[in-house]
C-alpha cells in the first residue's frame, strides 16, 4: 500500500459524472421547504397519519403494517432525510438572495449619501453666491434714500437763494 504525501485532501473516488442544473434543483429544493414550513403540510400529514394507523388498527385485511408501524416511522424518518437537505439548501440560496440583496442596499445607500453630499455642496455655493445679492427690501430701501435725496435737492434748487459773490478766479 502506497503512503500518500499530502494526508490533508481527502481521495476523490470516481466521478458519477451526473449532469443537473443548479438553478432547477435549488428552485426544487426551495419549492419543497417552503411547502414543509406550512401549517397545511402538518394538517394534512398529521391526517394521513391518523388514516394510516387506523387502518392498521381496526381492519384485519388491509394490515399492512401492524402496530409498531415500523413501515410508518422508516417513512418518517426518509422524509426527514431528504427533507433536512433540501431546506438546508434552500436557506443557503435564500442566505445569497439576501446578501445580493444587502449588497445592492449599500450601493444604494453610498449613491443616495454621494448625491445628497453634493446637493449639500451645490447648495452652500449657491448661497455664497446670493450672499452678495442684493435682495429686493435692500434694493427699494436704496431707491427710497435715493429719492429723497432727489427731492431735497431738487427743492433746494428750487428755492430762491441770495446772490452770492462769484468765485475767485485763480491767476494764470
Amino acid at each position: 500500500m502506497k503512503r500518500r504525501e499530502n494526508l490533508a485532501n481527502p481521495r476523490y473516488g470516481r466521478k458519477l459524472n451526473v449532469s443537473y442544473e443548479a438553478g432547477a434543483f435549488g428552485r426544487f429544493s426551495e419549492g419543497i421547504a417552503r411547502n414543509l414550513g406550512t401549517a397545511r403540510f402538518l394538517v394534512v400529514q398529521t391526517f394521513l397519519v391518523i388514516i394510516w394507523i387506523a387502518v392498521n388498527v381496526l381492519s384485519i385485511a388491509l394490515r399492512w403494517d401492524p402496530y409498531p408501524f415500523i413501515l410508518l416511522n422508516l417513512m418518517f424518518s426518509v422524509q426527514a432525510a431528504y427533507a433536512a437537505p433540501l431546506i438546508l439548501l434552500a436557506q443557503n440560496r435564500q442566505e445569497d438572495r439576501d446578501r445580493h440583496a444587502l449588497e445592492n442596499d449599500r450601493a444604494i445607500a453610498t449613491r443616495t449619501q454621494e448625491n445628497a453630499e453634493y446637493l449639500a455642496r451645490e447648495l452652500a455655493a449657491v448661497r455664497l453666491a446670493l450672499s452678495n445679492t442684493v435682495t429686493t427690501n435692500e434694493l427699494r430701501d436704496s431707491l427710497d434714500a435715493l429719492s429723497e435725496r432727489m427731492e431735497q435737492l431738487l427743492h433746494a434748487h428750487a428755492e430762491p437763494s441770495t446772490p452770492s459773490a462769484p468765485p475767485a478766479q485763480l491767476p494764470r
